[in-house]
């Protein structure tokens, strides 16, 4: 129930930011088209972890401005390399070691490598995630591993730990 309250919430957001209305009638009509879509996606079972990632709270939001720094640091390597009239790019393929232990966190590794220009994710496989990079450089930046751990520290703590249970 907290994901489907969590989607009326960011869905409710986004329609007051785009519409700017706040008139009783036409706010009463934006209440009842987010609870139609999320009556909706709950009948259709969409509404799950992962759609709607509750559970990763705060280490998330901590997370979008560490990756915007680094997004803003390639654009500035690749705009760099773009402009030298030598043209110092070495494309290279590359497989990145991946610790992510969900679908959902190998995604988001995926999706930070592909969102950070100079990098695409090519092919996601358990455990690794092969990259093509503009430069031997952006690949190598991507071996030291910063990106993943961030990555699975937003999973938090394993499920399995022993952390908050009784001793046997």
């Amino acid at each position: 129930m907290i994901h489907a309250a969590s989607l009326a919430l960011a869905l409710a957001a986004v329609w007051l930011l785009l519409s700017g209305h706040t008139d009783f009638l036409l706010l009463g009509l934006g209440a009842a088209s987010v609870f139609g879509v999320v009556l909706i996606a709950l009948r259709m079972d969409v509404v799950d972890h992962e759609g709607q990632p509750v559970h990763m709270g705060l280490r998330l939001i901590a997370y979008y401005p560490w990756l915007g720094w680094e997004i803003i640091k390639a654009n500035w390597d690749v705009a760099r390399q773009i402009i030298d009239p030598k043209l110092p790019i070495s494309p290279t393929l590359t497989s990145i070691k991946s610790t992510q232990r969900t679908e959902l966190g190998q995604v988001m590794f995926a999706n930070s490598i592909t969102l950070t220009p100079g990098t695409v994710s090519v092919r996601v496989l358990p455990g690794e995630i092969l990259v093509h990079a503009l430069s031997k450089n952006g690949a190598d930046d991507l071996v030291t591993g910063r990106m993943d751990r961030r990555v699975s520290a937003i999973e938090g703590p394993e499920p399995d730990s022993d952390i908050g249970k009784e001793p046997g």
